[in-house]
C-alpha cells in the first residue's frame, strides 16, 4: 500500500493548453482518417493485402496516443519507477540505469524498425509516409517519456514562438494524416502478375 501512496500521479487533463487540445485533435483527426482508410482498402478491389490491417492498427495506436495524451500515462510508468527505484534501494544510481533503458529502448527501436521494413518491404514502399511518420512518432514518445535532462531542453526550445515539442509530435501525426488521407484517395493496387 506504502508503494501506491508513493506514487504522485492522479488521473486528470495534462495539457490543458490550447496547444495540447490541439494534439489530442489532431491525434483524433489522424485515428478517423486512418479508420477510413482501412474501411476504403477493404472495399477497393484488388488494393494491397495487408493495408487494411495496418490500417486498423494505425487507428488503435493513434486512439491509444490520444486519450494518453491528456491523461499523461507516461508519467504514471516514471512515476512507478522512480517509487519502484527508491524501495529497491537502486535511486541515487538511477541515471546509470536511465541511461541503459535509453539505449536498450532506442536499440530495440531500430531492430523493430528494421525487421518490419525488410520482412515487408514491398508494402512499406507504398506507404512511404506512413513508415516514415511512425518511425519518427514512435521515436519521439519513447525518447520524450525516458525524459533526459538534456532531450528536455531541446523539447522546451522554441524556434519562432513555436516549442520544439510541438513541432516534433505534430509533423509525425502529420505524416500519418496524410498518409492516410492518400490511402483513402487513391488505395494502393496489388502489384500485376507478370503472366
Amino acid at each position: 500500500m506504502d508503494f501506491i501512496q508513493n506514487i504522485r500521479w492522479r488521473p486528470g487533463i495534462g495539457d490543458p493548453s490550447f496547444m495540447g487540445w490541439l494534439t489530442v485533435a489532431a491525434y483524433a483527426g489522424a485515428a478517423f482518417t486512418a479508420w477510413i482508410a482501412a474501411r476504403r482498402t477493404s472495399r477497393a478491389p484488388g488494393t494491397v493485402g495487408g493495408s487494411r490491417g495496418t490500417w486498423i492498427l494505425v487507428t488503435i495506436l493513434m486512439v491509444l496516443l490520444c486519450l494518453n495524451k491528456q491523461l499523461d500515462l507516461q508519467s504514471l510508468a516514471t512515476d512507478i519507477g522512480r517509487v519502484f527505484a527508491w524501495e529497491q534501494g537502486w535511486y541515487r544510481e538511477r541515471r546509470q540505469f536511465q541511461k541503459w533503458f535509453v539505449l536498450g529502448a532506442l536499440g530495440a527501436s531500430f531492430l523493430l524498425t528494421a525487421v518490419l521494413l525488410v520482412s515487408f518491404r514491398s508494402f512499406w514502399k507504398r506507404h512511404f509516409l506512413l513508415a516514415a511518420g511512425l518511425v519518427f512518432l514512435l521515436t519521439f514518445i519513447v525518447v520524450r517519456a525516458i525524459s533526459f535532462h538534456h532531450f528536455d531542453a531541446l523539447l522546451k526550445s522554441q524556434v519562432a514562438g513555436v516549442k520544439m515539442n510541438w513541432f516534433l509530435e505534430l509533423t509525425g501525426i502529420a505524416l500519418i494524416w496524410l498518409a492516410a488521407i492518400l490511402d483513402y484517395r487513391n488505395p494502393k493496387r496489388a502489384p500485376k502478375p507478370p503472366w
